[in-house]
């Protein structure tokens, strides 16, 4: 049977490689990128994963951290303030974001305005343009107050105003 050719050929050395391009590259490509900043800035690259994890204080692997505990073996943490600076990350409150579109306001302020309560009559407005129910549509009107307390608030109090205006005075 015959041989591979490939195993038999010399090795020769390729001048036109860069050695030490390609080991970086090698090297960036297999090291993990690191998002925060804390973590980073901490990370030590001659180090393991796991060591660098647990000199922080953090771990590699939950099930041996928990294991460790139990057998009452401490880790030695050199860097504390890694875990300090996560944990108040972690405490800060984080802002509701969430918001409606312009288009879904000014559809609960119409159904509002035109129909006031009357979740059955804003069903059958020729405005509901996606037939909604009226559970549908009193979901929409929570989630408007819910969104924007303030602004519906104020929405409120100028249909108050408006309404007064409206009313004939009477002597």
């Amino acid at each position: 049977m015959p041989k591979a050719k490939k195993s038999s050929r010399k090795m020769r050395f390729d001048y036109n490689k860069d050695r030490k391009k390609l080991k970086k590259k090698f090297m960036k490509k297999n090291n993990p990128r690191i998002e925060h900043p804390q973590i980073r800035g901490a990370w030590d690259q001659k180090k393991s994963m796991a060591r660098n994890l647990q000199e922080m204080g953090l771990t590699f692997d939950p099930n041996r951290s928990v294991n460790q505990q139990k057998a009452g073996v401490r880790a030695i943490v050199t860097k504390p303030y890694i875990l300090h600076q996560l944990q108040q990350e972690a405490d800060r409150p984080e802002k509701d974001t969430k918001t409606l579109s312009s288009d879904l306001v000014e559809f609960v302020q119409h159904m509002i305005r035109q129909h006031g309560n009357n979740l059955k009559a804003m069903a059958r407005d020729e405005k509901n343009y996606y037939q909604d129910t009226p559970k549908q549509i009193r979901r929409k009107i929570n989630e408007y107050q819910r969104c924007h307390p303030q602004h519906y608030q104020d929405f409120l109090k100028s249909l108050k105003a408006t309404e007064q205006l409206d009313q004939p005075m009477v002597q």
